[in-house]
């Protein structure tokens, strides 16, 4: 196991002669049992696995190295993970009782237990390492190289994997404008939903008259569906902080914040453990490695107000003040927080400066397209066989992530859409799935990048039901300051309940147009400005749906309920009774042997007919 230092760094060499000793205790002989602990495998029981190995250790003889919590793989649907070192071992969907199995066989015998690996839902092949699992190959890991193999609460694990070089070469070796040079040759551009040039949004607040000067990590994350700077903070908290303290240096900061929504407890208990470790070994506060530069953090939690993703709304919050935008009339580079030049960037965008001045700004160039460079993480969800957390390189297509990465739609359904960009975003149809992935290509489609949130639908999902979910969360969420975002939501909503309902009417599909239009001209933020993106994009590729809902009082995926109605497939029907005796209305009749009917006058469309039937004798019609 690597010890604690429990070493004051002062210069950069004491840094190296750390490392160095660090790396001499690591082993890839040695037993190790790392346990994933994100979110999502905690969610299944992780925590308890890694108690229940921990116990094994201690009532053996066997010398184990380390039994250690470590942060998200990203294969969420395939957890709790639990890799076995030597030989990187990839246990996947472990429960309880397979903890005695794994150590006898793995731990102590050195033999693998088949059951558990990952299988090849086409080929059969078992997989012993993540590198041979098709989920893990295309991808391209940089901001979670990592994760999943660092105990995140250990800041000598970080150092002994390279943690912090690439601060120290920037402190040492490198000039301020130098080091906005590199982020300016990487072409990184910001990860948060904007996509502005990350040096560029540096130099103007280095050159931004007024003192002092602050940087932010946006780690308010709302989005539906998301969950990367999460898995970021969780599993690899120093990588954004080491951003941060070098962004400080190019920008000339000696303060700054780490903006993270309440929601999210275990990130905001690593990230203090990782700033409190950093400030002891004097990688944070004064005089950071004896070179005179000093620079400190503070985290701000948040009540978990979409709208304080926004900058000047997360600023405001910041302060004290309500979660509300401002007009961007005046930068926030020049004039932010406490009005002073302030640079805000998400937590993904910080956790690439590493890497970049590591590397240098031209490796980080070569991977992706010609606007949008290196890779972007996405979590995967909705209708996917293989939901998760991924990185990508910029420029790869949506086919690629959804079918070879996500394995395709669940159950042998159907693709339908996929929304990316959260709820400002918009849905993409399959004729486009060969589109590449970057941020130009996706705002062509009426889309965008956004944060990269990325949801899977098939041909069970109302386009028109969508638009209006998205909606309504936007509705919840806007802070109602601007009129247009505060009134024209609640109108544009009411329009999409009434379609949704069987109520639509002629001329509906155009006012909803004209009401995206005024809200893109004239809210006073980019969230109020993009919220139309939803319903604009399935009115562009889905109007179809619109006018059955409207025109035909018809939902054609049959989700919208009034729309559709149930039916019992008589050649299917083992009359089981089971249906008859959940339907709460008594709507079903029928006797045993004989295919049951469901009074459609007394039907009340609640579905547990639909739900509960064994057999899918019931359909939607």
């Amino acid at each position: 196991m690597i010890q604690a230092s429990g070493q004051q760094l002062g210069s950069a060499s004491d840094l190296e002669a750390i490392r160095d000793r660090l790396g001499k205790q690591r082993s890839d002989d040695a037993k190790c049992v790392r346990i994933c602990i994100g979110t999502g495998c905690a969610a299944k029981g992780s925590r308890k696995l890694y108690e229940l190995f921990t116990k094994a250790v201690e009532e053996t003889d066997t010398k184990v190295e380390a039994v250690t919590c470590v942060g998200c793989h990203g294969f969420c649907e395939r957890g709790p993970i639990v890799v076995i070192q030597p030989g990187n071992v990839f246990y996947q969907r472990v429960e309880e009782p397979d903890v005695v199995e794994i150590f006898r066989e793995t731990v102590i015998g050195g033999r693998v237990v088949e059951r558990l690996l990952y299988e090849d839902p086409d080929t059969g092949d078992k997989a012993a390492t993540c590198d041979e699992i098709p989920f893990y190959r295309v991808q391209e890991r940089i901001v979670l190289a990592h994760n999943g193999e660092i105990d995140p609460t250990s800041i000598e694990e970080y150092i002994a994997v390279g943690g912090y070089a690439a601060l120290a070469k920037a402190l040492t070796t490198m000039a301020p404008e130098e080091v906005l040079e590199e982020v300016d040759r990487s072409g990184l551009r910001g990860r948060g939903g904007g996509g502005f040039s990350t040096a560029r949004k540096w130099r103007s607040c280095r050159k931004a008259p007024g003192d002092p000067k602050y940087v932010i990590c946006n780690g308010d994350e709302g989005d539906p569906g998301a969950f990367m700077d999460r898995s970021i903070m969780e599993g690899n908290p120093h990588s954004v902080i080491e951003g941060m303290i070098i962004g400080a240096y190019a920008i000339g900061s000696s303060r700054g914040y780490i903006y993270v929504r309440n929601e999210y407890p275990l990130a905001v208990v690593h990230l203090k453990g990782a700033i409190d470790d950093a400030r002891a070994m004097g990688l944070l506060g004064e005089n950071i490695l004896g070179t005179g530069f000093s620079f400190d953090i503070r985290i701000n939690r948040g009540g978990g107000a979409f709208v304080c993703g926004e900058s000047t709304a997360l600023m405001a919050s910041l302060e004290g003040r309500p979660g509300e935008p401002r007009a961007k009339y005046v930068h926030t580079v020049e004039s932010g927080l406490h009005a002073r030049p302030t640079n805000l960037n998400n937590a993904e965008t910080w956790a690439n400066v590493p890497a970049i001045i590591n590397r240098g700004g031209d490796w980080f160039a070569s991977i992706g397209t010609e606007g949008s460079k290196g890779t972007k993480v996405f979590s995967l969800v909705g209708q996917v066989v293989n939901t998760g957390l991924v990185e990508v390189p910029m420029g790869i297509t949506l086919r690629r992530i959804i079918e070879e990465i996500g394995g395709g739609v669940k159950e042998g359904g159907t693709f339908k859409a996929v929304q990316t960009g959260g709820p400002s975003g918009g849905c993409i149809p399959a004729e486009h799935l060969d589109t590449r992935v970057d941020f130009d290509e996706l705002t062509k489609l009426g889309s965008m990048m956004g944060s990269g949130g990325m949801i899977v639908m098939d041909q069970n999902s109302c386009m028109v039901n969508v638009a209006r979910y998205f909606l309504n969360f936007l509705r919840e969420e806007s802070c109602g300051k601007c009129t247009p975002c505060r009134e024209g939501l609640a109108q544009m909503l009411h329009i999409l309940d009434r379609i949704t309902h069987g109520k639509g009417q002629q001329g509906d599909v155009e006012k909803l147009e004209q009401l995206a239009e005024l809200l893109e001209v004239t809210a006073l933020c980019a969230l109020g400005k993009t919220a139309a993106n939803p319903v604009l994009s399935t009115i562009r590729y889905f109007r179809d749906e619109y006018d059955a809902h409207i025109n035909d009082a018809r939902c054609p995926a049959k989700e919208c309920r009034g729309l559709f109605r149930y039916k019992i497939d008589e050649d299917e029907c083992k009359a089981c009774g089971i249906c008859l005796k959940e339907c709460p209305a008594d709507a079903i009749t029928g006797e045993k042997k004989v295919p049951h009917v469901i009074d459609q006058e007394k039907c009340t469309l609640c579905g547990m007919c639909w739900d509960k039937c064994p057999f899918a004798a019931v359909l939607k019609v």
